[in-house]
């Protein structure tokens, strides 16, 4: 189908693109972005959507997003979670593989790429296990998971113990130029149900101390430093982890990393009494570490903001804090809450809407450029993967009016009293609607 998205303002971090202009679209590509479209390269389209007052950009790409199925389905189905993905403007996501069966056989990962790819919502992209079940002791057979359609490696939350595996995984993935995607955090001091603090002593809480995540790290960087595999550190959360991070990239090692909207926004005062909805992990640290995060995303320290979306069912949250499960919805609100920082921190539009854009790509690389050809870009002959939101629309976040099958998120207007800017209007995927607000 034709189509002619017109009048609206279009914004592409990658080119630097930020100018009033249409863009058309035939079969799956851009073919035309320009003034007046219609008529002045005769642009002849079946459908036309009216732009006018939005801002029209690439689809988001989300580097953490569990989507639950296969063997969670009570907390999530892959339709739920990818129709949420296409509300909150997300076009292309990376999902970690500490699914039930684990994601470290290629057939497992071929089929929830079919699975994914029938329901034309969103483009998945699987992360494969880097040790068999995740148990942190067999390496998984990378290349064959890769040519089914894996773009990197991970043991999602679960540490590699014995760093002699987790020195041959990085050598392993080197040799096929494989990106390992680790979460720096100690397994012996990564116990706890909240950030070590004043808080934490205050509620009776056990302690995840910031050395936990440095530990990891400083492992992280030697083993790179031994075996030159590019690694991509996953929701660092405090200003020391930042430290570090910036000090191995001045050395020009190949390490890149996100943060999550959680780390970014919230700190550990935000568990008031006991709510549950705040138990995530990693655990919400001090402000000052949350002031030390937001300006290394906007510095370019950090690559990426991602939305960490971890569905849990109410049965898993309803419970004690210490009990509960950790995580929270986020593919809705990755947009707004890029924008809120954007706006809190004095940072462009355009630079805010690099991080869930031209940021994630450049982290991914050929991995994705080479499945998806142009995402996170508007060019023309580019994929016409695009989200339509109106700039001017704050809205305050229902959960039970979120389309993901979890409800549960510590932005609810009720939790944070707290008014996002930014509403998604449209989303396209591969030029078709794959979400339109009523």
């Amino acid at each position: 189908m034709k189509t002619l998205i017109r009048g609206g303002r279009v914004v592409d971090p990658a080119s630097g693109r930020d100018e009033p202009a249409d863009v058309a679209i035939a079969a799956d590509r851009i073919v035309a972005i320009g003034p007046d479209l219609a008529r002045q390269r005769d642009f002849d389209a079946e459908r036309t959507i009216d732009a006018t007052g939005l801002v029209v950009m690439p689809g988001l790409v989300d580097l953490s997003a569990r989507l639950r199925e296969p063997g969670h389905e009570h907390e999530g189905m892959l339709e739920s979670e990818l129709a949420a993905a296409a509300a909150g403007g997300v076009t292309s996501l990376v999902c970690p593989p500490d699914t039930d069966p684990v994601l470290d056989e290629p057939g497992l990962v071929e089929m929830l790429k079919f699975r994914a790819r029938k329901l034309s919502r969103c483009r998945v992209f699987p992360l494969g296990a880097l040790t068999r079940g995740l148990e942190g002791q067999v390496l998984t057979e990378m290349a064959e998971l890769t040519a089914a359609g894996c773009i990197g490696f991970s043991q999602a939350d679960v540490a590699v113990r014995d760093t002699n595996v987790l020195m041959r995984a990085l050598q392993y993935a080197a040799t096929f130029g494989c990106t390992v995607w680790l979460r720096p955090q100690d397994p012996w001091l990564g116990g706890g149900v909240a950030a070590s603090g004043a808080v934490a002593t205050r509620l009776g809480l056990s302690g995840v101390p910031v050395a936990a995540e440095t530990i990891a790290l400083h492992q992280i960087v030697e083993l790179v430093r031994a075996t030159r595999a590019r690694v991509h550190v996953c929701r660092l959360s405090s200003a020391a982890g930042v430290a570090l991070l910036r000090a191995a990239k001045a050395e020009g090692l190949p390490i890149t990393a996100d943060v999550s909207i959680n780390s970014l926004h919230l700190t550990d005062i935000d568990i008031g009494y006991f709510n549950a909805d705040m138990r995530l992990s990693p655990p919400l640290r001090q402000g000052a570490d949350r002031e030390a995060l937001r300006a290394a995303l906007a510095d370019g320290t950090l690559d990426a903001l991602v939305s960490d979306h971890n569905p849990v069912a109410d049965d898993m949250k309803n419970l004690p804090f210490g009990e509960a499960e950790p995580g929270a919805t986020g593919l809705e609100l990755l947009l707004s809450l890029a924008l809120r920082w954007g706006r809190d921190s004095d940072v462009p539009l355009a630079r805010a809407l690099a991080t869930v854009t031209a940021g994630p790509v450049r982290v991914l690389g050929e991995a994705l450029l080479s499945l998806a050809g142009s995402a996170g870009r508007l060019v023309e002959g580019g994929v016409a993967d695009l989200c339509l939101f109106d700039p001017g629309e704050d809205w305050a976040v229902a959960p039970e009016r979120l389309l993901s099958q979890g409800r549960h998120t510590p932005f609810a207007f009720e939790n944070s009293g707290m008014a996002l800017p930014g509403r998604v209007r449209a989303t396209l995927v591969a030029g078709t609607l794959a979400h339109e607000a009523r």
